[in-house]
């Protein structure tokens, strides 16, 4: 018998609390329900369980949550009920006021069986239906998927009625079809289910519709309908062609994140080799020192995360562009003309900056923090999810693009520099001091690697390496899009970025990028001065 009441009581926890209407929360209720969960009966602790989901306290999820967990104990000197934090701490469970730290001694667990966990995780999900906030109550639904049954389907249809969010409207709606295509005895009910799912993009969904197709260990049938097999059927077909057609915006819009990168690594290099003919093999150095930039800005401002990015975007803008002006007055400046020397020397210098780097903070990669903002997806449905990071990168590379052709076009400094890009002879003869505009020139340059580095830093670790995995790829976009063209450089670098993505599923990652440098090898042969040339007599030359 003690038994039996145990099982009814827990079958009343986990169909009842479904049922629930939201209301003010009743504090009496919720402290006695407290009490009474402190019984060493189960049958007991099962009802007072559902007595705490019941009472709308804005303490029964986390109660709830530390029953099933393990973590509610009881104070035995007052028979007060506590909650275990994960992260060592104590909290008073009927007020939510957080407590000293408690010797476990003086404690003794709230203990439940088998029984009680499945019907708490059942009923933990079912008062998360009851939250202010969609994406709680979405959530809540798709953690039920997997415990789903004929006795939970009402109080699902209860809450489709109440919902007013469509996403969770829609959530809704797959559980419910989910139950009734495994349980319905009727055909319609069962078509009905199908043709929700089939239009639904969650995992469960396709799985259930496969299930409708299997057949039993005498080779029959599980579904005995063949119309209903044949909608799952093509319920399926559906999903799929969505699913590949949700694949490919994904792709695209890693491609678009990659090709942007891109282009924030190779925008500066364009600018000063297309301008002083310099092959600079520090560029990726000057990127790396932007990504430290922002790695020292966060380090500064430890409680300031939220906008430390915002201050590190001019700073490494600063460092890398002095730094980039001391290159070109120090080394760059004796070498014009001598494009092979000016390589070796940048090499050289390359090689200086990351050693500088090693010593200064050690050859460790530094992790940069992603602020709140950045972080998470925007999750568009259940098959496409955007990282808010990558759209991030996306933005700010074409913010940095079409901030630096305003620059070059309606500045007198632009005009200076794209007369020096020209014809050096021709500007220096009006009047132009080509030197003066080479420094700032390659500073320019320098800069907006610093500003790839900033970006790179929200991407992966910052170390002493990291430029020299985008200095050949930055080379490749400016030569494809023509020396010294800055739209020719969006175009490559978009071009290349989605190329690499697409053929990454079939070729893999390295050999992708070996088709890629094979097809700008043979597209060079044809056209020497890329798709976008730099008008002018210096580019005829």
């Amino acid at each position: 018998m003690q038994s039996l009441a145990t099982v009814l009581a827990i079958t009343w926890l986990a169909v009842t609390i479904g049922f629930v209407v939201p209301g003010r929360a009743d504090d009496a209720a919720f402290a006695a329900a407290l009490e009474a969960v402190q019984s060493s009966s189960f049958q007991t602790k099962a009802a007072a369980a559902g007595q705490i989901a019941e009472s709308g306290s804005a303490q029964a999820p986390a109660v709830l949550k530390a029953l099933l967990d393990g973590r509610l104990y009881v104070r035995k000197a007052d028979n007060v009920v506590l909650i275990a934090t994960e992260a060592g701490g104590v909290v008073d469970a009927l007020s939510g006021a957080a407590l000293p730290a408690e010797d476990k001694v003086g404690l003794r667990k709230i203990i439940i069986n088998n029984q009680m966990r499945g019907a708490l995780r059942v009923a933990l999900a079912r008062v998360s239906l009851r939250a202010a906030d969609p994406t709680e109550r979405r959530i809540a639904v798709e953690s039920l998927f997997g415990t789903l049954s004929g006795e939970t389907v009402q109080p699902l249809r209860d809450a489709l009625v109440a919902e007013r969010d469509a996403r969770v409207k829609e959530t809704l709606r797959t559980a419910i079809a989910l139950v009734e295509l495994a349980e319905s005895p009727e055909r319609e009910r069962r078509r009905a289910a199908i043709d929700t799912l089939s239009s639904s993009m969650y995992a469960e969904a396709r799985t259930r519709l496969a299930a409708v197709l299997e057949t039993g260990a005498n080779g029959a049938p599980i579904e005995p309908e063949e119309d209903v097999r044949w909608a799952a059927q093509s319920g399926i077909e559906r999903i799929d062609r969505r699913r590949a057609w949700y694949g490919f915006v994904e792709t695209l819009m890693f491609g678009l994140s990659l090709g942007s990168v891109l282009v924030l690594a190779a925008i500066g290099l364009a600018i000063t080799f297309g301008v002083m003919g310099v092959i600079n093999m520090a560029h990726g150095e000057l990127i790396m020192l932007g990504a430290y930039t922002t790695w020292v800005v966060q380090q500064a401002l430890p409680g300031h995360l939220e906008s430390s990015l915002y201050i590190a975007i001019p700073a490494a803008f600063l460092v890398a562009a002095l730094v980039g002006v001391a290159i070109e007055r120090g080394v760059v400046r004796f070498l014009y003309g001598r494009p092979l020397e000016t390589l070796l020397a940048t090499y050289g210098i390359s090689l200086v900056l990351q050693q500088t780097v090693r010593t200064i903070f050690s050859p460790l990669n530094r992790a940069v923090a992603t602020p709140e903002w950045m972080s998470g997806q925007l999750i568009l449905n259940p098959a496409l999810a955007i990282n808010y990071n990558r759209l991030f990168i996306v933005f700010f590379s074409l913010a940095v693009f079409l901030a630096l052709v305003a620059l070059l076009r309606f500045t007198t400094l632009g005009l200076q520099v794209r007369a020096v890009a020209q014809n050096r002879a021709m500007a220096r003869a009006m009047g132009v001091r080509a030197g003066r505009i080479d420094a700032i020139t390659f500073g320019l340059g320098a800069g907006v690697a610093g500003l790839a580095g900033v970006a790179l830093s929200q991407l992966t670790n910052v170390g002493p390496n990291l430029g020299q995995s985008y200095i050949v790829d930055s080379f490749m976009v400016v030569v494809f899009g023509g020396v010294g063209n800055l739209w020719g450089t969006l175009v490559a670098g978009m071009s290349l970025g989605l190329a690499n993505k697409f053929l990454e599923p079939y070729a893999g990652a390295v050999l992708a990028k070996i088709f890629v440098l094979v097809f700008i090898i043979l597209f060079i042969q044809r056209r020497p001065r890329g798709l976008f040339p730099q008008p002018g007599r210096a580019a005829e030359a």
